[in-house]
């Protein structure tokens, strides 16, 4: 099974700016800790943590809130698109008999929207939104029946190689490329072997290696 992550792999990542933006004008030091607490949250959690960090006296539902209405800004100066690379990546991975899964914290609209043309690649719901039960890694293996051992993910953010690496199952960063973001810095510190700057990147001889790492159960040595 082979998981790709809608926003910050097939999508641009739109959350780390966004979130820089939005602290920033609050008056609070984005920090590389800051980054690791917010980024691959559930809502109320991200939204209480930049709360008591900007000293604002709103709930979470009014962080959301001003954290969505920044994010329209920002896709206003930069539109939405796929990533360069997604659809061959996916046509290649479909090649391979792999069960397709996507996942990520935004609705399903984005996943219509942009991979819509691809969906017939991937196993059925095709979608599966994972801000109830972030990270998802251990969910999703059970819900498929896929073995640790035989699942791979593709995500951008450190905490979940953390979890990837504590579950044993394989796994291949692609951090964002943004001035201020962390997670390349955070992914080397836990260890993840296979990072990529971009889709294309991902070729037949890095599935075959990661495939190989997996199967003996060295992955993450």
């Amino acid at each position: 099974m082979v998981c790709l992550n809608l926003d910050g792999v097939l999508l641009p990542d739109t959350f780390s700016p966004v979130l820089h933006r939005l602290l920033t004008e609050h008056g609070v030091e984005y920090t590389g800790e800051l980054e690791r607490l917010l980024l691959s949250q559930p809502r109320e959690v991200a939204g209480a943590i930049i709360a008591s960090a900007a000293r604002l006296p709103w709930t979470w539902q009014q962080v959301a809130a001003a954290f969505f209405a920044e994010r329209e800004r920002y896709l206003a100066e930069h539109p939405l698109t796929l990533s360069k690379g997604a659809g061959e990546l996916i046509e290649m991975l479909s090649e391979t008999g792999a069960t397709l899964i996507c996942y990520g914290g935004m609705d399903r609209a984005a996943y219509d929207e942009f991979v819509g043309p691809w969906r017939h690649h991937f196993a059925a719901p095709q979608y599966i939104s994972t801000n109830d039960f972030r990270p998802g890694i251990r969910e999703m293996a059970a819900y498929y029946g896929a073995e640790h051992s035989q699942t791979l993910f593709v995500d951008d953010v450190n905490r979940f190689a953390e979890y990837a690496r504590d579950a044993g199952v394989a796994f291949i960063g692609m951090p964002a490329d943004h001035p201020h973001s962390f997670q390349r810095e955070h992914m080397l510190q836990t260890g993840v072997r296979h990072l990529v700057w971009s889709l294309p990147d991902i070729d037949e001889a890095l599935l075959a290696q990661v495939d190989a790492e997996a199967a003996e159960g060295s992955i993450w040595r």
